[in-house]
């Protein structure tokens, strides 16, 4: 049997295929798909154990601003995507929201020195990674949903499906609730999710937050205060992030009709740094910038764009 720390290792977006054999595997189908892209030096693979015995990458952990229960985890220089993990710190365990293809010895024994892992959850198959290899190692479920498992290149028995028309899974630890709710949004893939936890919404690219989103429009070169500009979103709703595919006006409207029951104050993106933190105009931020989106696509006179919290 081969060791899985062989399977090869898509450098574009660091997917872990359950093979070891280069010329069975020519190309990533995470990849070839349009919402992903594939290089223009075409597709290329590597393996953990290359990657962990090059000494070119190691994983660093930074506190989230604001809360020192979530702490980001990136690797250096980035891999893959370049996403970050954000550990969540709960009073039932921690929770590994997403994670990085990259694991070494030293990754799990500073994960382990923190309390290990109660859970993992992914929010969409993009960062799919090597979450098989996360959780193996911590012995821990990871969640995923149901309606993208055919986009899982391992599989395995941790894997615990969100099933098809549940919109919503308290994630819990030997039967207690943690605190945490993974839900699904959608329109990125069926079943992408966003975690909300104790205020924090954790979003992936399931919504896309924008440089403009993290400005700071407080006050002015002089100090003085000021208004955000008219017209400024805090997030972006696509299909495809790569290649800026957006997605429709039913499909942002129906995922409102999801996020609008719940409250939030900080969101936390897919990169370091992207964190927008105790804002409490957040949730009409999110309202904003969908309705900014399906108005600059055309539908100025659109239903939506009449809804206010």
């Amino acid at each position: 049997m081969t060791d899985s720390l062989s399977y090869l290792i898509c450098t574009t977006c660091g997917t872990q295929h359950p093979t070891a054999d280069r010329a069975a595997l020519t190309t990533c189908f995470i990849c070839d798909d349009p919402r992903q892209f594939t290089p223009a030096s075409g597709p290329s693979f590597t393996t953990l154990t290359t990657l962990t015995t090059n000494g070119a990458h190691h994983n660093e952990f930074h506190p989230v601003p604001s809360d020192p229960r979530l702490t980001a985890i990136t690797t250096v220089p980035p891999f893959g995507i370049g996403q970050r993990a954000i550990l969540v710190r709960t009073p039932r365990g921690n929770i590994l929201w997403d994670c990085v293809s990259y694991l070494d010895d030293a990754t799990a024994a500073d994960v382990a020195a923190r309390g290990g892992l109660a859970a993992i959850v992914i929010s969409h198959p993009h960062f799919y990674g090597t979450h098989a290899e996360w959780a193996a190692r911590f012995r821990c479920p990871v969640y995923v949903a149901g309606e993208d498992r055919g986009w899982l290149a391992r599989r395995s028995a941790r894997q615990v499906f969100i099933e098809e028309g549940v919109g919503e899974m308290r994630v819990e630890v030997d039967g207690g609730d943690t605190g945490a709710r993974a839900v699904k949004l959608g329109g990125h893939f069926p079943g992408s999710m966003v975690l909300l936890f104790d205020g924090h919404l954790l979003t992936a690219d399931t919504l896309m937050m924008t440089p403009a989103g993290r400005s700071n429009w407080a006050v002015d070169a002089l100090g003085r205060p000021r208004e955000p500009p008219k017209g400024t979103n805090t997030f972006s709703f696509m299909w495809s992030i790569p290649n800026m595919i957006p997605l429709s006006a039913d499909e942002i409207v129906r995922m409102w009709g999801i996020i609008r029951h719940y409250d939030f104050k900080s969101a936390h993106g897919l990169f370091p740094g992207w964190d927008i933190v105790d804002d409490e105009t957040l949730k009409a931020r999110v309202l904003e910038s969908m309705q900014i989106q399906i108005r600059a696509m055309g539908y100025t006179e659109h239903s939506f764009l009449k809804i206010a919290l």
